[in-house]
């Protein structure tokens, strides 16, 4: 392994750790692993295009969900190469306030975009405002879908989640993004940080756009939170800020966490979080290796530069995708490797 600065090695031993024993079955290479020894939880995609170091025709995937101490994982990855017109899909999920969300879009999600892009063929044709057109349909879709699902399954189920997902072609990725993962690009061993997280807190145009926004339909920050609650400005499911914002003002009055007087002013006119996606078209040309798609379980411990830097030496020693996850030992780890 190549030696790593001080703050990788400091994520790697204590924060991405695990046990695994691998086993094969149909080419695919599983693993399992003892108890988690952390609170952090994250899950990462990687994708090698073929370039000049690995010498492999295709692309490859590994991907990788960690648990921690918490009860549930709330993280989840899917990839999927088919259905899309030569093109693959790879999403990444950050949930919060339980699981339920995650599980509807690691389905539901997919399908959606399979039948906004018309099976792929939007992506083909590279038309960009009409692939925009049809992610953001996909992504309203599924959340009214989720909303929907879960007033009828599951009342007191508050959970929500946040997406980014990518769609890698031969010479191109389409991005659509909500929340706060990260996708970044190694373009010849320099990272290229393709998305912005929407948080309502913060410098940024990005965060300046989402704190106007939020105030503009009504709600206000507290702590870098939306009405001192949620720390992300979009996301799927989160009902509460959405389809019962009132129930959730009536709430907080009963948890004495505001007055009557003072909600009393308050006028919410349109959702706080929205499901409505950033959407980019991205050219790769021969500087283009791998691309990392990951939840901020990682990033939040270590940057983008590192990461490039990790993935890159590790191609140039073993060039097998998978095995750069597998790198220390004693977590839970869920891991595929797709060939």
């Amino acid at each position: 392994m190549a030696l790593l600065n001080q703050q990788l090695q400091r994520f790697l031993l204590t924060r991405l750790n695990y046990n695994f024993k691998p086993t094969v079955k149909n080419n695919l290479v599983n693993t399992t692993t003892a108890r988690a020894k952390s609170q952090c939880y994250c899950s990462a995609i990687a994708i090698d295009a073929p370039s000049s170091f690995s010498g492999v025709a295709g692309i490859r995937w590994g991907s990788v969900s960690l648990q921690g101490l918490r009860e549930e994982m709330e993280d989840g990855a899917v990839i999927q190469s088919d259905g899309l017109d030569g093109f693959s899909f790879a999403a990444v999920f950050d949930g919060h306030g339980g699981v339920s969300t995650v599980k509807f879009l690691r389905d539901e999600l997919y399908k959606e975009c399979v039948a906004a892009l018309q099976g792929g063929l939007l992506l083909s044709g590279k038309d960009f405002d009409a692939i925009k057109k049809g992610l953001q349909e996909a992504f309203e879709n599924a959340d009214m879908k989720l909303l929907n699902w879960l007033e009828m399954n599951a009342e007191e189920d508050e959970s929500g989640a946040t997406a980014t997902v990518v769609f890698i072609g031969r010479d191109i990725l389409f991005i659509s993004h909500i929340g706060d993962c990260c996708v970044v690009l190694s373009r010849t061993g320099k990272a290229d940080v393709l998305t912005n997280p929407h948080r309502p807190y913060g410098s940024s145009q990005v965060s300046l756009q989402e704190i106007r926004r939020i105030r503009e339909a009504g709600g206000w920050i507290s702590n870098g939170r939306i009405c001192g609650d949620i720390a992300v400005s979009r996301a799927f499911g989160d009902f509460r800020f959405k389809t019962k914002k009132n129930e959730m003002l009536k709430k907080g009055v009963n948890e004495g966490r505001w007055s009557e007087k003072f909600v009393s002013r308050v006028q919410l006119n349109k959702d706080l979080v929205i499901a409505s996606p950033d959407i980019f078209q991205v050219s790769l040309g021969s500087d283009a290796e791998f691309v990392l798609l990951a939840s901020d379980g990682l990033w939040d411990y270590m940057n983008s530069s590192d990461a490039v830097k990790f993935v890159r030496n590790q191609l140039r020693q073993h060039g097998d995708v998978q095995v750069i996850f597998l790198v220390s030992t004693e977590i839970q780890l869920e891991s595929s490797f797709f060939p």
